[in-house]
């Protein structure tokens, strides 16, 4: 027996970095995935990675600002698995880099869209079905950056912030209901969204990020899933409204 046997995950963003390590972590460990996320190819990829292993997933295309689409992707675990047990709602997007003056409306709502409404949208579609199944646990992606500023990314941050926020309150309001809600800031992680903000100035924006991390590198998307899968275990039974934070002593400085 593995520590998930039974029960369905739902993971959006899970077609690369912490989202495609943590799908396949939970159904390592026994639990059947819906893999959701906008990148088709990527997503189905993650997929056939589980199957290959012997687990079982299926993909739903997935934009998380768009309510109908997070229905969609709920029904689907439900219809197709029998309920939800487990969510971790991790997709987002890094936006434009500039100045908070300098700020689009269309990069502001753009970002808080998909990182902070995404997750409320996400909250509000999983919760019920979670009460149907008796309860679950729930995780959502903060970052560092909803612990402390960075700067030019100012949308990134207000929605890193929120989410920390609203999973407090969500905990609060289904603690009761045998729901634990939970959230991960990981730091500087080696993923392709790290990568891609980082392009314009090639590896040395990488370097002084691993420079600024007292553990002296990036760290790897697996080290973040262990965190997920942990607070969605029950040797986590008696954790909610917590933010576990997975950044190599960053904001410990």
């Amino acid at each position: 027996m593995t520590q998930f046997d039974g029960d369905t995950a739902i993971v959006t963003g899970a077609s690369t970095g912490i989202g495609e390590s943590t799908a396949k972590r939970f159904a390592e460990d026994g639990a059947s995935v819906v893999v959701a996320d906008v990148n088709v190819d990527g997503g189905e990829g993650t997929v056939a990675d589980i199957e290959d292993a012997g687990g079982a997933a299926t993909f739903v295309e997935t934009d998380v600002s768009d309510p109908d689409d997070v229905a969609a992707m709920v029904e689907t675990a439900v219809d197709t698995y029998g309920g939800l047990d487990v969510a971790f709602n991790n997709a987002g997007i890094e936006g434009e880099s500039r100045p908070t003056a300098d700020q689009s409306i269309e990069n502001w709502d753009r970002v808080v869209g998909v990182d902070l409404r995404g997750v409320f949208l996400c909250l509000r579609a999983e919760i019920p079905a979670m009460l149907e199944d008796g309860g679950g646990a729930i995780v959502n992606t903060s970052s560092v950056a909803g612990q402390v500023g960075f700067p030019q990314i100012s949308p990134y941050v207000a929605s890193k912030f929120g989410v920390i926020g609203l999973t407090k309150n969500a905990a609060l309001e289904y603690s009761g209901e045998d729901i634990r809600v939970n959230a991960v800031c990981p730091g500087v992680i080696d993923t392709p969204m790290v990568r891609r903000s980082t392009s314009g100035d090639g590896d040395s924006v990488v370097d002084r990020a691993v420079a600024a991390t007292p553990m002296g590198r990036l760290g790897h998307p697996d080290e973040v899933a262990d965190a997920v899968v942990w607070l969605c275990s029950e040797d986590a039974s008696y954790v909610t409204g917590e933010t576990l934070t997975v950044d190599g002593g960053f904001t410990s400085q």
